[in-house]
């Protein structure tokens, strides 16, 4: 689990010796990475008693075309600003450029928060 707390270090460099443990709440999960392919969906816990769905992998996009909205396969990852080497996975996050049957589309939603692809459509 990842470590959510402070730092640390003092902003001088100097070190910061902790006056309690680390708690629950400060620990995070690792990052879902969607990726393209069949549709697969995980369901972990959230705060106050929530569930999150978490898109391991899909297919299908909700891509915004002018004043509507259409169901579109997803074929590939194009560009991807968070992590270059997403592109070469087909990892999907938010701001990636994937490439549907019906164009290219930038990613809206966060697919690792709430498990669907929301996208716009963007002219080439």
């Amino acid at each position: 689990m990842i470590d959510q707390g402070r730092s640390t270090r003092k902003r001088t460099g100097g070190r910061l010796r902790p006056s309690h443990d680390k708690k629950r709440h400060q620990l995070g999960r690792q990052p879902t990475e969607t990726t393209v392919g069949e549709p697969r969906f995980r369901y972990v816990d959230a705060r106050g008693g929530d569930t999150k769905v978490r898109a391991l992998s899909t297919n299908t996009a909700q891509i915004a075309v002018g004043d509507e909205t259409v169901s579109a396969d997803i074929e590939n990852v194009v560009e991807n600003p968070s992590n270059v080497n997403y592109v070469r996975r087909n990892i999907i996050t938010k701001g990636a450029i994937i490439e549907t049957s019906e164009g290219r589309a930038r990613v809206t939603s966060r697919p690792g928060q709430n498990g669907l692809v929301n996208a716009v459509a963007i002219d080439e």
